[in-house]
């Protein structure tokens, strides 16, 4: 498998599936934390997707390696 566009409450639903919490009011963005690090996430806009190559560099950020990803539920 690899990498797809990704609605928000699905994003939310596997980041939770994978340990981190929220997501929580910051500013401009809202974020996710799991323990003293947080990950800014998109606000919905437009179809709500998440798309493939933002979807990367918040998967960096949060040091989630994409087979982790893909097997999370």
């Amino acid at each position: 498998m690899k990498l797809a566009p990704i609605h928000r409450r699905d994003f939310i639903k596997r980041f939770r599936s994978l340990g981190w919490e929220g997501p929580f009011a910051g500013g401009k963005h809202q974020y996710m934390s799991k323990g003293t690090f947080n990950v800014h996430i998109p606000n919905p806009h437009g179809s709500g997707e998440i798309s493939v190559g933002l979807l990367k560099r918040i998967l960096a950020q949060a040091d989630i390696g994409i087979e982790d990803w893909l097997n999370a539920r």
